[in-house]
C-alpha cells in the first residue's frame, strides 16, 4: 500500500457510540452497540497509548451485533469490542465469515438479580426468571440455574443453537421467560428473578455485588476486541492488543472499584 494513503482501522465497541482515530497513515475507529463498560475501558485506559502511536480518535454509531461483524468482515470497520468467543463462532458460523479475538477485555460476568424475590431459597413451582432471548447467552443463563440445582441441561448442549428444549431436568418448574437484553432491567419488577448480561446491569446502575449468584469465570464469555481473520496480524491489531497489554490500563482497571467482580483476562492477574 502506498504509505501516502490512510488505511482504516475500525472498532466496535457493544454501546450506541463508535470512534474513529486519525493519524497521518492510518486511522482506528470503533462502534459501540449496546450499553457497557467497553467504551469506557479504551477511553480512560487504552486511548493514552493509542494516541501516543499518532491515532486521532472519534465517535461514531452501530445498530446491531451482526451488521457490525458483517462490518468488520467486509472491512468497512477493523475491530468490535461488543460479544464472547461463543456469539462470535456462531454469528461467523452465521454469516459465512472469519473474524477473530484478538484480545480479552475485562467484563461484567452474568448475574442473578432479584425481581419480586429478593433472597434465594428452594424456588416455588412456577418461579418466573427472565434469560436473554439470544441463545449464547440464554445457554450462560441455564447454566446459572443449574449450578443452584434448578435445573439439568443436557451435557453436550451446544451454546450457539440452545434452547429450552437442552433443559433435560426442571424439577422446580422453573418458567423462563426470554425477552430482549434491554428490557430485562426494567422487566424486573414483574419476574421473580432476572438473568442479566453484566454490561447492561451495570450501566443501568446496578452493582455486581447486589447480584444474589454470579456466573462462574470462564474465558469463554469474556469478549474480545474482535477482527477479520486476515487481519490478525495487522499493525493496528498489534496495537490494540499492547495497549491493552499497557501498564496504563493495568493500572486503570485495579485502580477502581467499579471493575471489582469483572471476569479478567489473564494479563490483568
Amino acid at each position: 500500500m502506498n504509505k501516502s494513503v490512510a488505511r482504516g482501522i475500525a472498532l466496535a465497541l457493544l454501546s450506541a457510540t463508535s470512534f474513529l482515530c486519525r493519524r497521518r497513515r492510518s486511522f482506528l475507529s470503533a462502534s459501540a452497540l449496546t450499553p457497557g463498560p467497553y467504551k469506557d475501558n479504551l477511553r480512560k485506559g487504552v486511548r493514552a497509548y493509542l494516541l501516543s502511536k499518532g491515532y486521532k480518535i472519534e465517535y461514531k454509531d452501530f445498530s446491531d451485533g451482526i451488521q457490525v461483524n458483517d462490518a468488520v468482515a467486509r472491512g468497512d470497520i477493523e475491530a468490535n469490542i461488543m460479544q464472547h468467543p461463543v456469539y462470535l463462532k456462531a454469528i461467523n458460523e452465521r454469516l459465512g465469515i472469519d473474524n477473530v479475538g484478538i484480545v480479552q477485555v475485562p467484563t461484567p460476568p452474568m448475574g442473578l438479580y432479584g425481581g419480586k424475590l429478593t433472597t434465594l431459597g428452594t424456588p416455588a413451582a412456577g418461579t418466573v426468571v427472565s434469560v436473554p432471548n439470544q441463545p449464547s447467552n440464554e445457554y450462560r443463563a441455564v447454566l446459572v440455574l443449574e449450578s443452584l440445582g434448578w435445573v439439568k441441561i443436557k451435557p453436550d448442549s451446544d451454546p450457539a443453537t440452545f434452547s429450552q428444549r437442552n433443559i433435560v431436568d426442571n424439577p422446580y418448574k422453573i418458567v423462563l421467560k426470554e425477552m430482549d437484553n434491554a428490557q430485562q432491567v426494567r422487566a424486573l419488577p414483574d419476574v421473580d428473578y432476572g438473568l442479566i448480561q453484566g454490561n447492561f446491569a451495570v450501566s443501568s446502575g446496578m452493582s455486581l455485588t447486589s447480584a444474589l449468584k454470579l456466573e462462574a469465570a470462564t474465558s469463554h464469555f469474556i469478549n474480545v476486541v474482535t477482527v477479520a481473520g486476515k487481519n490478525q496480524k495487522a499493525q493496528f491489531a498489534k496495537d490494540i492488543i499492547d495497549g491493552y497489554h499497557s501498564a496504563e490500563f493495568k493500572k486503570y482497571i485495579l485502580s477502581h472499584p467499579q471493575y471489582d467482580g469483572y471476569l479478567l483476562p489473564d494479563y490483568l492477574k
